[in-house]
């Protein structure tokens, strides 16, 4: 009995990760409705669990278009998925306990802890605020300007539908669309004004609100914490480094840049790089990228995007840290420092087990697909690097899975949002601490 209550006790890990699943399971059962399908029939479950998995998951990756698939009540269903699975299962929870006017506890705030990926509770309501209010202001500006451009194409109604969609969707870096047959948004690959909206919502959400909030308090604050200061930096060099690389290995190509004009060519580099940190929208045909650019946007998608955000992947600071502890390494420190602080060994141990856990999944779900799918390797590691990521760009693979291959994804898509160490606590027991050490051994490395 004593062994049950360990493993049944609601710690935060679990809440978290139970949380998601339950939106998925009612997302699930919504979406194989008769009415959520324009065919008017049931949609098998295994495509409602894939969406369902997709859109709270906040990945993108479909296995039937959006857009002429799904009813408009499918269609809001997806979208209150993708909100929900953005925000999170303990914000939106914690929103209608404070319009309730109940009092926010000490376990409900060590939840939220978890969820936003927090180092502590001090603040924790304060933020959780902050968000609704960040998400209301910038979706609502991109609707507005979405609605007012797509209203050049169609009725002004239409257009505003459309436009509340995606700006909820790229925010949440979502990667869901309505403009139908997979297209994306490759209709306006030199549309600035889409594509400039487009790109800001995709880093607002990309960089987490724990960054968001304190680039909108910089001008009285005057400060940046170390997390944003990391997460700034290094999406703001990755950005750039893989728009050069995708500019120089696309420029020439004809299925992609090489029709374009220069400024074009240069605007849709910057997109599909932004796009790579957890969007999983394009304006350029991802099937007919050279290898050479998927394979840099395979390892681009394993990195992800910032803790506390809507992206997945191993996440920026963890890729910083790693590369960090290399450096120290080559150059003989003690410490590894940035900016001026010294990051612990423990911050370490973690990013190295994070990295590894990744990578061992991103390895078993490839050789898994290859084993059931049997199509060109990189297609394969690209879907399963998207997946992880909860990217949603896709090289040609999502709408020719199997069953076995759906499932696959499914459960990697809930992981890269779940997070594989916050996946780990919930599923086992709460352990002793050991009450002893063993003597120190020597291994040679290298």
């Amino acid at each position: 009995m004593k062994r049950k209550s360990k493993w049944f006790k609601l710690t935060p890990p679990r809440v978290f990760a139970g949380g998601f699943a339950l939106i998925i399971a009612v997302g699930t059962l919504l979406l194989s409705l008769p009415a959520a399908a324009v065919s008017g029939e049931a949609t098998p479950w295994v495509d409602a669990l894939f969406t369902a998995t997709s859109a709270t998951c906040v990945t993108g990756l479909l296995v039937v278009d959006t857009g002429t698939y799904f009813t408009k009540f499918g269609q809001v269903v997806i979208l209150i998925l993708v909100q929900l699975g953005g925000l999170g299962f303990m914000t939106t929870v914690t929103w209608f306990a404070i319009a309730m006017k109940k009092r926010i506890s000490l376990r409900d705030r060590l939840m939220l802890k978890e969820s936003m990926n927090l180092l502590g509770i001090e603040g924790v309501v304060r933020l959780i605020m902050k968000v609704l209010i960040y998400s209301v202001v910038i979706e609502s500006f991109a609707a507005l300007y979405f609605a007012y451009r797509l209203s050049q194409e169609m009725p002004l109604g239409h257009a505003l539908y459309y436009g509340v969609f995606h700006a909820i969707s790229l925010f949440n870096n979502a990667g869901f669309e309505l403009f139908g047959g997979f297209r994306n948004l490759t209709p306006y690959v030199a549309d600035w004004g889409i594509n400039l909206v487009s790109m800001l919502l995709i880093l607002f959400g990309g960089i987490g609100f724990i960054v968001l909030s304190e680039l909108v308090d910089y001008p009285s604050s005057r400060r940046l914490s170390l997390h944003s200061k990391v997460v700034l930096t290094a999406t703001g060099i990755l950005t750039l480094l893989s728009a050069l690389l995708i500019f120089i290995f696309e420029y020439t190509n004809a299925r992609t840049l090489g029709p374009l004009s220069l400024d074009t060519k240069i605007l849709a580099s910057l997109f599909q790089s932004i796009t790579l940190r957890s969007a999983g929208v394009n304006t350029i045909d991802i099937t007919g990228l050279r290898s050479a650019t998927q394979f840099l946007m395979v390892i681009m998608m394993f990195i992800g995007a910032a803790p506390g955000s809507t992206g997945g992947g191993i996440k920026l600071t963890t890729f910083v840290i790693l590369v960090g502890a290399v450096l120290t390494m080559v150059r003989g420190k003690q410490d590894m420092v940035l900016f001026r602080y010294r990051v612990p060994k423990r911050d370490i141990y973690k990013a190295t087990t994070f990295s590894l856990l990744g990578l061992f999944c991103l390895v078993l779900s490839t050789m898994a697909l290859s084993t059931v799918q049997g199509q060109d390797f990189l297609m394969i590691l690209f879907e399963a690097a998207s997946a992880f990521g909860t990217v949603g760009l896709s090289a040609g693979l999502t709408p020719e899975l199997g069953f076995a291959g759906k499932i696959n994804i499914i459960v990697m898509m809930y992981i890269g949002r779940v997070g594989l160490i916050t996946l780990a606590f919930a599923l086992q027991p709460k352990l002793k601490k050991d009450s002893y050490r063993y003597p120190e051994g020597k291994l040679t490395i290298g």
